[in-house]
């Protein structure tokens, strides 16, 4: 640190940062949430099972490092349709619009920034269970979409 960082009063400045696995807030603010998402084993595309859907609100992502692949599924009345795939860029800013079913997995080093409703919860939310053929479309996507440098074991 340097002399002009310590001489900040805390009142004044208050630094936070998440390194652990998987998903953390970080601040709640009146109606909304920052959060950070880092890899964890869970996210592996042969290890997801399900979409969400949040039903009262849009959720945001920044990609701060590494590689996150975002997955949509169109919403077939209460059912999950067609399921694309996008590579997220750094420092674009994606949101998945109210009732747009989605899911998302990181290379190792990844880590993410999320933002949505504070109260953002399973209660709100409603979960799809992937059919065996959903599974292998997403790690068929994963296949495409992961640059060279991501291990095959981030995939299977």
């Amino acid at each position: 640190m340097n002399s002009s960082e310590i001489s900040i009063p805390p009142r004044l400045l208050t630094v936070k940062q998440y390194e652990g696995a998987g998903y953390s807030p970080i601040i709640d603010y009146n109606s909304w949430r920052v959060a950070i998402l880092n890899y964890i084993d869970e996210l592996k595309p042969i290890n997801l099972t399900s979409m969400d859907k949040h039903n009262e609100t849009d959720e945001v992502f920044v990609l701060l490092k590494g590689e996150v692949l975002l997955f949509i599924g169109e919403n077939l009345k209460n059912s999950l349709g067609q399921i694309y795939g996008i590579t997220l860029e750094p420092y674009k800013v994606y949101i998945v619009r109210r009732g747009v079913w989605h899911t998302h997995t990181l290379s190792k080093d990844a880590s993410v920034l999320i933002i949505e409703n504070q109260d953002t919860s399973n209660e709100n939310s409603t979960r799809f269970l992937l059919t065996n053929n959903q599974k292998q479309r997403i790690i068929g996507l994963a296949n495409s979409l992961f640059s060279g440098h991501v291990n095959q074991s981030m995939i299977d």
